[in-house]
């Protein structure tokens, strides 16, 4: 089956899950109170919780771009996305839905985004989720993500990682440019993890060489 969300300028097409949902929709119920994640990917063994960013949307601002990489470069979105996880995770476990290890995914939609800032944030983001729990936690929150946490991403590493969660910018032509470019770090991504389905193996994935409106 394949099921297919488009959010502002970024479509994903998801194949072969047990079941997909758009989260932070109006059947959320508690937007008001509660942060969530984008979307809810079921597969067989695991879930995934994604949140996508765009800074490079078309008709993003140069200033919405440059608050952006403020916003990435002082932590202050490693924040909003520590929220959003712990709330859409609660939120999950109080609908019974959380029953397989899940793994939190993050795409920044910005081609300057390069290897070094996908680790340096990934490494952060992990810092702020409860991946290594106490011994009298029965049921972790997160159990084998990417780093054991989480992963973050640009459009190239993510589609290198993720086969079956392919996206793709509406706005330009397949294997364009991806628009206007804010730049964090300069340079390209390379990141490849090799081994295991969508670079997990056995649950325990090995790390690889690092490889609008501006959505907050």
């Amino acid at each position: 089956m394949t099921t297919v969300f488009t959010e502002s300028d970024l479509q994903l097409t998801i194949d072969n899950a047990v079941n997909a949902r758009r989260f932070d929709g109006q059947g959320h119920g508690l937007l008001h109170c509660m942060k969530a994640v984008d979307f809810v990917v079921e597969l067989s063994d695991r879930l995934y919780f994604i949140e996508f960013k765009d800074p490079q949307h078309p008709h993003a601002t140069a200033q919405a771009r440059q608050q952006f990489i403020i916003d990435i470069e002082s932590g202050g979105l490693d924040e909003d996305l520590k929220y959003k996880y712990r709330d859409s995770f609660l939120y999950e476990l109080a609908c019974g839905r959380v029953n397989k290890p899940v793994y939190f995914l993050v795409l920044i939609g910005l081609d300057s985004f390069d290897s070094t800032q996908q680790q340096r944030r990934t490494d952060s983001l992990r810092g702020k989720l409860p991946v290594e729990v106490p011994a009298s936690w029965t049921h972790p929150i997160v159990q084998g993500c990417i780093v054991q946490g989480c992963g973050v991403f640009n459009l190239a590493s993510w589609n290198q990682q993720f086969p079956d969660l392919q996206v793709r910018r509406l706005s330009v032509p397949s294997g364009g440019p991806g628009g206007p470019v804010a730049q964090v770090g300069g340079g390209s991504v390379n990141r490849r993890l090799d081994s295991g389905r969508d670079g997990f193996d056995n649950g325990s994935p090995r790390r690889g060489s690092s490889g609008g409106r501006a959505r907050h």
